[in-house]
């Protein structure tokens, strides 16, 4: 005889068995309940039940016998009746969790992704899918509905307000963990519900525990009025915004946009590092209803905040064509914060000898000397619209990221205006936050002067660049191309020429406190007003010039030492692995460097 025993303290809730039965060995004989849970007893060996010795309601302790069989060979042993289910069969539960998750995809609405069609725009899941390598993308809060049960029916929201307009979660960019996020246009315009804000609060949270960075497509109305499930007066306590706030120099986030941004959409926006933006995108602090509202008149959201306001006024740091451009552009950025990359190929740098004219006053393109200084098609430049004094890029430099600030000799002579000034110092800020080392390429007259400059602030913004460059912690590695005058110049060095790892100056190189053609009119004054003819007048006026050029030229001022040395163009990179590879490498952090990158 073989006893069944009790394996735990409960209550017997059924007997699946009666006397006289032929049990084979893995057979549901009683089921105990205990704590609120069930618990199959199985028979252990195949025979005839001889003896029943429990009741339904009975309560056992561990030991006691339920049940007593009769051993018998001729009993053949059977697969449990679970066992002979197809791999891929479908519970009732599965299948429901299964279909409602599918009532959120693409396929499942038509109507929304033609409306998309239309415009000329692609899906949420698709700009994501797109972004996130083949399969690596987990999505949170994918069967969140809009918080509006009070006024419509849960059926209805759940066919018309999918993950409650927020499609966000974890994936792979590259290889690389990145968390994505996309409003969802055709769900309430986009707009910021209750429950959404609940998601970003979730995936911010998790950016900065696990120190991811974020892609966030930001096209939305802003804040949503009809939900009403929450309890609240103005929701002004969410945390959305804070949270993702302080991510800021923690780590990478990129914004992207296409179609409307308004209001906190755009908030969320205008937070993050970079800003790509498309060509349709017009992006404001507030839509039509809220300009309207405010009793600012009608306008049609095609007035707010085109590109061609935005670009040039420094909101929008890279302008693409369309959304496919815009996701290829957000993985070009993500790619420079990952460290260097082992392949890579460089122009022949001779010809960095020849794209400075020899004529000190012809001016030439200085974005010429960026790509062929840096590994080819590496370079991405930021804010190329606005602030066109200065050039601000990404690039490498055999295979290692750096970031590069240019003065602009096509715009103003090279003079820093305020947002020049204000465009590189928030730039050099990013580089540090994320331990981009700074390749500064000097060619300046100094800082622009005069009235109409001083109407923009200039003393404060260009200041910006002192106080900035004077916080660095990663390497500055200074070129003069040809000039390095007054202020200016000691601001594209971080202060000082003592101030990078070097400051080196190539055979253009000139150098002076101040421009020469006004150091001469300033400093010999007196000398210039005592010659009465005007032809000997400008005749002493340009041999003075030509002095002070021969004095302050680069093979002279690197004789004083005032500069480390007078360089081949075409060693330039040389000079740039080499200090590199002279800086010790970035110390791992669990925190901040910077408090946060400066939005503007």
């Amino acid at each position: 005889m073989l006893t069944v025993g009790s394996p735990l303290h409960g209550t017997i809730v059924s007997i699946d068995v009666g006397e006289g039965d032929l049990v084979r060995a893995g057979q549901q004989v009683v089921v105990i309940e205990s704590m609120k849970m069930q618990h199959p007893v199985e028979a252990t060996a195949a025979g005839f039940v001889r003896k029943i010795d429990v009741s339904v309601t009975d309560t056992v302790v561990p030991g006691q016998a339920l049940v007593v069989l009769e051993e018998s060979p001729v009993a053949e042993e059977g697969e449990r009746p679970e066992d002979t289910r197809a791999p891929d069969h479908l519970r009732s539960d599965l299948a429901e969790v299964l279909e409602r998750h599918a009532l959120g995809y693409d396929e499942a609405r038509p109507d929304a992704v033609e409306r998309r069609r239309r415009t000329g725009q692609r899906t949420a899941r698709e700009n994501v899918d797109d972004l996130c390598d083949d399969g690596s993308f987990v999505e949170y809060g994918a069967l969140v509905i809009a918080a509006q049960r009070r006024r419509r029916d849960v059926d209805e929201l759940i066919r018309r307000t999918p993950a409650d307009g927020l499609v966000g979660g974890i994936g792979t960019v590259d290889g690389h963990r990145t968390i994505v996020m996309s409003y969802d246009y055709t769900v309430l315009a986009g707009t910021q519900g209750l429950q959404n804000h609940r998601k970003k609060d979730r995936l911010f949270e998790l950016a900065e525990t696990l120190r991811l960075p974020i892609v966030f497509f930001t096209e939305g109305g802003g804040g949503r009025p009809g939900d009403t499930d929450g309890v609240g007066v103005s929701g002004l306590d969410c945390m959305a915004f804070s949270l993702f706030a302080g991510l800021s120099g923690l780590v990478p986030l990129v914004g992207v946009n296409s179609g409307y941004c308004f209001a906190g959409n755009a908030a969320i926006l205008g937070s993050c590092d970079v800003v790509i933006a498309t060509a349709n995108s017009n992006i404001g602090m507030g839509g039509p209803a809220m300009i309207e509202g405010g009793g600012l008149g009608v306008h049609p959201p095609e007035d707010i905040g085109p590109m061609e306001v935005q670009v040039p006024n420094g909101v929008v740091d890279i302008a693409v064509e369309d959304e496919a451009s815009a996701v290829e552009t957000a993985r070009r950025y993500l790619s420079y914060f990952r460290g260097s990359v082992g392949a890579w190929d460089e122009a022949d740098q001779h010809h960095l000898r020849h794209i400075v004219p020899q004529d000190r006053l012809r001016t030439y393109d200085v974005r010429r000397v960026l790509d062929a200084m840096a590994d080819l098609g590496s370079v991405l430049e930021l804010r190329a619209g606005f602030g066109t004094g200065m050039i601000t890029a990404l690039a490498r430099v055999g295979g290692r990221p750096v970031g590069i600030i240019a003065n602009n000799p096509a715009h103003l002579g090279g003079a820093i205006d305020a947002a020049a000034a204000d465009k590189a110092a928030r730039f050099m800020q990013l580089c540090d936050a994320f331990d981009l080392p700074i390749v500064s390429l000097c060619d300046t007259p100094g800082i622009m002067v005069g009235p109409e400059s001083e109407q923009q602030a200039s003393v404060r913004h260009c200041a910006r660049m002192f106080v900035v460059g004077s916080t660095l912690t990663v390497p500055l590695l200074t070129i003069v191309l040809r000039k390095g005058y007054g202020l200016g110049a000691q601001a594209m060095a971080g202060g000082s020429f003592k101030s990078p790892i070097f400051t080196v100056a190539w055979p253009t190189g000139e150098f002076g406190g101040m421009g020469l053609e006004g150091a001469v009119r300033l400093g010999y004054r007196r000398e210039l007003d005592a010659i009465d003819d005007p032809e000997r007048r400008e005749q002493a006026f340009q041999e003075m010039v030509a002095a002070m050029y021969r004095h302050g030229k680069a093979l002279n001022t690197a004789s004083y030492f005032e500069i480390d040395d007078v360089i081949d163009p075409a060693e330039s990179r040389r000079w740039i692995t080499a200090a590199l590879d002279s800086a010790p490498p970035p110390q791992p952090r669990t925190g901040k460097k910077r408090p946060c990158i400066d939005t503007w």
